[in-house]
Formats: C-alpha cells, sequence, structure tokens
C-alpha cells in the first residue's frame, strides 16, 4: 500500500516513546512561540504523523496543546500552520482538554477548521449544536459585503447530517431562501484575476461571460458545469450549494411534503390541474421549502441539458457525468415529496434515457435512470421495460470489467427487490448468465454481494443452467479475459497478460468452430445447459494460471452452498434427482484450476446428502446411475469426497423404510458390487496406476455393507467373514504398505465394532435402520427406550460371550 520510504517513516513515528514525544513538544512550543515560520510547519508535520500513525491515542503537553489552539485561532497566523494545527488537533478527539469555541475565530475560513475540530469531538458537550447555532448567526447576519460562507457551507452541512433536529423553523427556512438566491442568481460574468504584481494595472481587460463546456457562451443561469477562467464568490456558492442540495431536500422533508396529505398526492399525481398548477409554483408567494424545490428542479433541467453538449476538456467531461447522475437523483427526491414534479420530469428523462443509449461514457447515468422509474413508472403509468433491459443487458456485457459499476448494479438488483414486480423480476432472473459476467471478473469484493441476491434469481426454470453456471463460473471469467484482449491490438495488451503467453487461446476464441462454445459461454440471457463441456476446459485450460481466474475459482463453493440452501427450499421431487445426477455429472466435469475441484468436491458431497435427506427415496429412484458410479474404482481416486457420500447415502436411504418400492434384490445388488469393490481396493497394492484407497472410504463401505446385511440378513454371514478378514489384514504387517498405523488401527477398530454388532442382527438392524420415531426427543431422554441403552446392552452381551471363551 505504502512505498518502502513511506513504511520506514510509518515505522519510526510509531517507534516514538513517550519521553521522545515530550521532547519534540518542548521544541514545537519553543517554534510556536518565537517563529511561525517554515521550521514551525516541518516540525507541525513531523507532529502530525506521529499522532496520525498510531492507533491508540498520544498525550501531548498541556502547553503544547493550548499553544495549538491559540495558533488555529491566531489571526496573523499563515493558512498552512492553521491546518496543521486543526488536524493535530482532530486527530487527538476526543479530548478534555481542548477550550475551542467558534466564537474565538477572526474570520470564517478559521471558523471551519475550529468547527472541524470541535465536530470531532463527538457532541459530548453539545459541539455540533454550538457550531450549528454560531453559523446561523453568521448567516442571519451576513451583508453584502461580509465575510465569505464558502468555507462555512460544507461544515454545515455536516452540522445537518451529523444532528439534524438541533435546527429551528425559521433558521431551515433562512437556509432555504439562502440555497434559492445562490442556485438561480449566482452572476453570469466571470471573475476578476488576483490583483497585485508589478505589471497589473486598472486598465487590465474586464471578465468576460461565463462559457458552457462547449466553449459557446452561456444562455441561461449560472450552474455547476458553467466554466470560465475566475469564478466570484457566489459562484462558489452556487457549487457548493448544489452538492449539499440533496442531503438538504431529504432533510427538510424525508417522507414527503407536510402540506400535502395521501389522498390529496393522489389526486394530484392523476389529475391535468395538478400539471397547469405545477407550472406557476415558480413565484416569490410559495412558502421557502417549496420555492427551493422548484429552484432545484429547474436547476436539474439546466444540468440535462449541459450534460449533452460535447465538452472540451476531459475533467469536465467527467464532470458532466457525474453531475448527470447527482440531478437525476434529486429529480428523485423531489417527485418523491412532491408528485407534481412527476409529468414535468418523464418526458425529458424519456429523451434521457434515449440519449444515454447512444452514448457510450454515460453508463453510470442509467443506474438512477432505472431507480426513478423503478420509484415512479407505476404512478405515471408509463413502460419502463427498455430501461432494466438497458440495465440488465448491455451494461454486464459491455462493462464488467468497471469494478464500480459492477458493485452499484448489484446493490441496486439487491436493495430494490421488494419493488420488483413478477414481470420485472422475471427479467431479472432470465438475465442471471449476464449478471455472473460482473461476478466472474470481480469476484473478491462481490462474492458477498450475490451469496445475497442468488435466492432472488434461481427457481426451478432456472437451477439446473445456474447450477452449471456457476461450476463453470471459472471459465466465464477466462473468456471475459479473452473477450476484452481480442479487441485491442497486441502492443497495448500488458505484458503480464495471460493470453499473450498463450496465443493458442486466442486463436481458439477465434475459431469459428468454436464459436458457439464461447458465444454459450457469454450469453445475456438463461438458453439452456452446454454440451462439450470437456473440450471448452482443454481449450481454456492454458488461462488455468490465471490470477483472476484462479481468484474466482476460490469463490465458488460459498456460491455453491448459497445456491443449494435457495433450492433445498422449494425444490419438488423432479428437481432434487435432475440436481443429483448433475452432482454426480460435473463433479467429474470441472475446470482444472489449482485446488478448485477439491474445493468444490468438498461442497457437493455434502449438498448430495443433502438432497438425499430431502428426498429419501432418491437413492431407489437412482438405483442404476449409483451403480454405475459406485463400480468403478477410478471414482475413488478422482472425486473421494463424493464417492464417499455417496456410499454413505446407499447405506443410509436403500431400505423399505425410506421407500417401499425398495427390493431385497435392489439390496443384493448394491450389497455385491460395494463387496467387490472394497475386496478390490483393499488386496491390491498401491501403484501410479492405482493409488492406495483412502481410510475414510474403507470404513464408509465397510459400514454401508454391515447396513445392508442387517435389511438382507441372507448376507449376514459373509459381510461377518469379510470383516474379519479385514481385521485381521488390519493388523497384519501387509497393512504397513498401504495404511498408516493410525489409519489401519482405525480400520481395526470399525470392523470390531460391526460384527459386534451383527452379533445381535435385531439390535443391528433397530441401530442401522431407526424407525422415523427415533427422532422423537423421547428416544434421548427415556433410559428404557434410546438408542444408547441398545449399544451398551450389545457391548455388555459381546464381552461377556468373549470372556467365556477358553484362552
Amino acid at each position: 500500500m505504502f512505498t518502502a520510504a513511506a513504511e520506514s517513516l510509518l515505522h519510526q513515528a510509531r517507534e516514538i516513546q513517550d519521553e521522545e514525544l515530550q521532547g519534540f513538544c518542548s521544541r514545537i512550543i519553543k517554534l510556536l512561540r518565537e517563529d511561525l515560520g517554515p521550521a514551525a510547519v516541518d516540525a507541525l508535520q513531523r507532529l502530525f504523523l506521529i499522532v496520525w500513525a498510531t492507533k491508540y491515542p498520544r498525550r501531548l503537553d498541556k502547553t503544547c496543546v493550548d499553544l495549538l489552539q491559540a495558533t488555529l485561532c491566531l489571526p496573523t497566523c499563515p493558512e498552512q500552520l492553521q491546518v496543521l494545527c486543526a488536524a493535530i488537533l482532530r486527530e487527538m478527539s476526543p479530548s478534555d482538554s481542548l477550550t475551542l469555541s467558534c466564537d474565538r475565530a477572526p474570520n470564517t475560513r478559521q471558523m471551519s477548521l475550529v468547527a472541524s475540530v470541535l465536530l470531532a469531538q463527538g457532541d459530548r458537550r453539545q459541539e455540533v449544536r454550538s457550531v450549528g447555532q454560531r453559523i446561523f448567526t453568521v448567516l442571519e447576519s451576513r451583508q453584502p459585503e461580509g465575510p465569505s460562507l464558502r468555507h462555512l457551507l460544507p461544515v454545515l452541512s455536516k452540522v445537518v447530517g451529523l444532528a439534524p433536529g438541533t435546527l429551528q423553523e425559521d433558521q431551515t427556512d433562512l437556509l432555504s431562501k439562502r440555497l434559492v438566491d445562490w442556485l438561480r442568481h449566482a452572476s453570469v460574468q466571470q471573475g476578476l484575476p488576483h490583483s497585485g504584481g508589478f505589471f497589473s494595472t486598472p486598465r487590465a481587460r474586464q471578465p468576460g461571460p461565463i462559457t458552457e463546456v462547449d466553449g459557446a457562451v452561456a444562455s441561461d443561469f449560472f450552474t455547476v458545469l458553467s466554466t470560465g477562467q475566475h469564478f466570484t464568490e457566489d459562484q462558489w456558492l452556487n457549487v457548493q450549494a448544489f452538492s449539499m442540495l440533496r442531503a438538504w431536500l431529504l432533510h427538510k422533508s424525508p417522507e414527503g411534503p407536510s402540506t400535502l396529505d395521501t389522498d390529496d398526492k393522489s389526486e394530484l399525481e392523476g389529475s391535468t390541474l395538478s400539471v397547469l398548477s405545477a407550472a406557476s409554483t415558480a413565484t416569490r408567494l410559495l412558502p421557502p421549502r417549496e420555492r427551493l424545490r422548484e429552484a432545484a428542479f429547474e436547476y436539474c433541467q439546466r444540468l440535462i441539458e449541459q450534460s449533452n453538449r460535447r465538452a472540451l476538456r476531459k475533467g469536465d467531461a467527467d464532470l458532466q457525468k457525474a453531475c448527470l447522475v447527482e440531478a437525476i437523483l434529486i429529480l428523485d427526491v423531489l417527485c418523491r415529496q412532491d408528485p407534481s414534479f412527476l409529468y414535468r420530469t418523464l418526458s425529458c428523462l424519456k429523451a434521457l434515457h434515449t440519449r444515454l443509449g447512444t452514448d457510450p461514457g454515460s453508463e453510470r447515468a442509467v443506474l438512477p435512470l432505472a431507480q426513478f422509474f423503478l420509484n415512479h413508472g407505476e404512478a405515471a403509468a408509463v413502460g419502463s421495460e427498455a430501461i432494466y433491459q438497458h440495465l440488465l443487458t448491455r451494461l454486464p456485457s459491455e462493462h464488467f470489467h468497471n469494478p464500480m459499476l459492477a458493485f452499484e448494479v448489484i446493490r441496486f438488483c439487491r436493495d430494490n427487490l421488494p419493488l420488483f414486480d413478477l414481470h420485472l423480476l422475471g427479467i431479472l432472473k432470465s438475465s442471471f448468465p449476464n449478471l455472473f459476467k460482473f461476478l466472474a471478473w470481480n469476484s473478491p469484493p462481490l462474492t458477498s454481494e450475490f451469496v445475497g441476491l442468488l435466492p432472488a434469481l434461481v427457481d426451478a426454470g432456472t437451477a439446473v443452467e445456474m447450477l452449471h453456471t456457476l461450476l463453470d463460473l471459472p471459465c466465464l471469467t477466462a473468456a471475459l479475459h479473452l473477450q476484452l484482449r481480442s479487441s485491442s491490438s497486441p502492443s497495448e495488451r500488458p505484458l503480464w497478460d495471460a493470453s499473450l503467453r498463450t496465443p493458442s487461446c486466442l486463436e481458439a476464441f477465434r475459431d469459428p468452430q468454436c464459436q458457439g462454445l464461447f458465444q454459450h459461454l457469454l450469453r445475456t440471457k438463461a438458453s439452456g445447459s452446454a454440451e462439450r463441456l470437456t473440450l471448452l476446459h482443454q481449450l481454456l485450460q492454458p488461462m488455468a494460471s490465471c490470477a483472476r481466474v484462479a481468484q474466482c475459482a476460490k469463490a465458488v463453493p460459498a456460491l455453491l452452498q448459497a445456491f443449494f440452501s435457495a433450492v433445498i427450499q422449494f425444490a419438488d421431487r423432479a428437481l432434487t434427482t435432475q440436481l443429483a445426477l448433475l452432482l454426480l455429472e460435473r463433479s467429474d466435469s470441472l475446470y482444472q484450476v489449482p485446488q478448485y475441484e477439491a474445493r468444490v468436491h468438498r461442497v457437493l458431497s455434502s449438498q448430495f446428502l443433502a438432497l438425499c435427506q430431502r428426498n429419501p427415496s432418491l437413492v431407489v429412484e437412482l438405483a442404476r446411475e449409483l451403480l454405475e458410479f459406485v463400480g468403478s474404482v477410478s471414482n475413488i481416486h478422482s472425486r473421494a469426497g463424493v464417492f464417499t457420500s455417496v456410499v454413505w447415502a446407499i447405506g443410509e436411504y436403500l431400505s423399505v423404510t425410506c421407500d417401499r418400492r425398495c427390493t431385497v434384490e435392489q439390496i443384493n445388488k448394491f450389497f455385491e458390487a460395494l463387496e467387490a469393490l472394497l475386496f478390490e481396493v483393499t488386496q491390491s497394492r498401491p501403484s501410479a496406476d492405482q493409488p492406495r484407497c483412502p481410510p475414510q472410504v474403507v470404513t464408509v463401505l465397510m459400514t454401508t455393507l454391515t447396513k445392508l446385511a442387517s435389511r438382507s440378513q441372507d448376507l449376514i454371514p459373509r459381510v461377518s467373514l469379510f470383516l474379519s478378514k479385514m481385521r485381521t489384514l488390519a493388523q497384519g504387517p501387509a497393512s504397513s504398505s498401504t495404511h498408516s498405523e493410525e489409519d489401519a488401527e482405525a480400520i481395526r477398530i470399525r470392523a470390531t465394532e460391526l460384527l459386534n454388532l451383527l452379533k445381535m442382527p435385531s439390535v443391528a438392524q433397530f441401530v442401522f435402520t431407526p424407525s422415523a420415531e427415533v427422532c422423537h426427543p423421547r428416544y434421548h431422554r427415556d433410559t428404557n427406550t434410546s438408542l444408547p441403552l441398545a449399544l451398551r446392552m450389545v457391548s455388555r452381551l459381546v464381552e461377556k460371550e468373549s470372556s467365556l471363551l477358553p484362552g
């Protein structure tokens, strides 16, 4: 974050001890008393670094603090020293040793510095109220040639935000009147240049008129988008008034105009007379609140007109975009407070949206425009689908690499979900592949936002496609990388660009035979699942080492958890079956990003069990697919976590208790398949082609075989013999080549426990296949019927039997 030199300075500042600091304060005291020159500036800069760089408050000598306050209020003190004194005092806040007061400040500039220190105290002594009252005193007594208010308006805006209830009605009316004057009656002539200098003469050229951003002479009143070489005092106040206008309007009437009740408002919205009356509200006879709204409306209309001009300088063009956004937000506030403005605003904003569709640099204005129509579209009875399509289709496709815009679009969707009707919600859900482009490119900061948005995006119709999209999210990141780089020349790409090192990726991206795959990956609307995933993963494999792809891969597990948490709430039997099959299929078809497969398998394995718990008959319905899955030894090594969950689910849910369609033949088929599999993995030695089987898989296989045998008791002799061999094998020297001593001991203990249970088949069936009533609290509280009682009984009988055996 900091350079090495800056880090060194910070380290030195933090290491200064209290004794050194007190000595340094003594030197500052001497400088402030004798010489307010460059040496004092340098010393105060060092003191500010010391008090700013530490987490805990630094204790300064009281004499030093008093001198800092005195210097801050000294009329002849250089401005740089005053700013440093105020900054140091703010860093020490809150402090009990401050004696500052706005009354001691000789001018408005110093009053603003003193106020900033007082506001940093936290209103422990009603500092906020006292600052506000002092500023309004200056505001009330100001004469045409009196002190400048430029420095006080930012402080006043801060006071309004911190303690809005401290202002009286006459004070709010006074500020509203002043804001109207500053907004509408600023000079349209440029200010005079600073006088002085050897060559200045009384016959200097008179200032010219204010101009527009395109260089034309301004034909209307001054606004923040007016340009000139020098500005007058009232022009600066105009700019500051606009900067605090929205906050002041919300402070004045957060819920709406007090002069209109609900019935009046509804009549006003649908009445032609309201339009006529609204057109004549610009009169001096209106109360200050309504006058300010009218002035704000005219000001915003003027800004929208000025934003259509072609700026000569880039800085002015950026200012145009920012002011356009603020103007739309203010119009939204005005229409919420007084619906009579709505009809005067609609035509202007409709034309604005048409213009924004062709302006490549004003995408930020689409968001407040969409918010406006979302708030007022129903009242105005106007269609706004084109705006939402622009927001959800063009912005993600064309500006996915803009992190600020990405965050604002996702926050817009999250915050306005309660306002979306069924039609708009349908547009949002069908646009999820497009919104995921924001996530794929900006995954670290947007992951938590999407976790909150996912439940609103997924439904029964999009669940399967969304799961595919989430699993292929790193592929989407790689494809967006290629899309962005394919549109620029090689000389414009940075040296760290992964596509420079892998030109084959760009060639594949441009290959007509592969365009179908990439077009589906970069689609803007939900359109079903893709085929040939293996080919897609192979084409994008060189991009797997890209840092952005790796970041995206880390976010996928959290998104999968959020997805399944939402789906599990509404999934029916058909969707649950479809998702379970998809989990098995996609667990072996993932983009090979380092550690990505292992992270995703952990989520998929836990979610497969959750699906089975929701629909216990899933194992019977998918018997053929599950038999095929567990019949392959390669699945153990390529996706051990998923394989373990599947085997556990077979043992837990393959019973008549879970599904009456379950037959003895099905149980026997699964038993034989799992028995053969366990025999193969335990009898074969590890090799390069066939690594050793994890002990967790071995123990789950043994447990599942025992569960199946307890439900088909003809199998008990077979599994008992097999478990005896497993126990012997785990104790033998051959096990050291396949498992560690700790793993072999775990296998031996599990085999012994299962053998003991099988010695009493009825108890084994009760333990392994409990009835639904076992979930009742009685089975956990009543010592005569609890499951632990059955286990203790078996343990005692087995121990008694073993003690009677010879030798």
